[in-house]
């Protein structure tokens, strides 16, 4: 597993390690890289110190480091980092977690 880069994203934005796209479809068809659609899923890496609400108090976040999560398909903002990319994007923008 590669290590966690030294990204800190800010207020309740999170950062992600998008997971690997499909090698190839259920029948079996192998998937050129240019035929790839980019995955809408990911592994939460960090999260930032999160929103205040109108009290002034925290709200927690409703995911955790290392949670795989879904996506919105445009959400976000593609980062690369010693080679790597990531994506830092707003809470609301996850969709959802995916349990195991």
């Amino acid at each position: 597993m590669a290590k966690t880069p030294k990204i800190k994203p800010l207020g309740q934005n999170v950062l992600l390690r998008r997971l690997e796209a499909e090698e190839k479809t259920k029948g079996g068809i192998i998937l050129p890289d240019t035929a790839k659609e980019k995955p809408k899923e990911g592994e939460v890496l960090a999260l930032g110190e999160g929103e205040l609400d109108k009290n002034g108090k925290k709200k927690d976040f409703q995911v955790k480091k290392g949670d795989r999560v879904i996506f919105s398909s445009y959400a976000g903002t593609e980062v690369k980092l010693d080679g790597e990319e990531f994506l830092i994007l707003s809470e609301d923008d996850i969709l959802g977690v995916v349990e195991a």
